[in-house]
């Protein structure tokens, strides 16, 4: 089975086509941007994205993604450079432990290709189901502020 893996053309074994495709990319690819977290899509730990949608990879069979793109945090930054979302993340210091970072970025990054400009409402409505248990909240929001700035081009009035 082939499909796409950021940018790069990779084939897994059809032994695998069941197998949950975070499995398959921690495991095979050693790609640890995405957590496993509840294993039931609930937290959003596991978030990637599947032909540009996030997606909760701990309950995506992996021949759901049979011809597909799948990009996971790994693959956002572009010719070295960050995705606004990942800078905004570190500009703003808004992870702590860490573990729902990859989650929150993965959805940031989603919504802002629909939404360029979300509002902060929009902002706080997709990352509603992201669990966080640090309390960094505050600082993934001006994250995601920071985030929209770099994407337009400059601060925000």
């Amino acid at each position: 089975m082939e499909f796409m893996l950021n940018g790069q053309r990779v084939t897994i074994d059809d032994a695998h086509s069941d197998t949950s495709i975070l499995y398959i990319l921690r495991n095979d690819f050693q790609l640890n941007g995405p957590k496993y977290g509840c294993g039931v899509g609930e937290c959003g730990a596991c978030t990637i994205h599947i032909d540009g949608v996030a997606a909760r990879s701990c309950s995506v069979p992996a021949h759901a993604v049979a011809g597909k793109q799948v990009t996971t945090l790994e693959g956002l930054a572009q010719g070295g450079q960050l995705h606004p979302v990942q800078q905004g993340f570190i500009d703003e210091q808004a992870a702590q432990c860490g573990y729902c970072t990859n989650g929150m970025i993965m959805t940031l990054v989603a919504l802002f290709r629909r939404a360029p400009q979300a509002t902060e409402q929009q902002i706080k409505d997709e990352l509603a189901f992201n669990l966080c248990r640090c309390g960094t909240h505050l600082e993934i929001l001006r994250a995601a502020q920071k985030a929209r700035e770099i994407i337009a081009g400059g601060p925000q009035s």
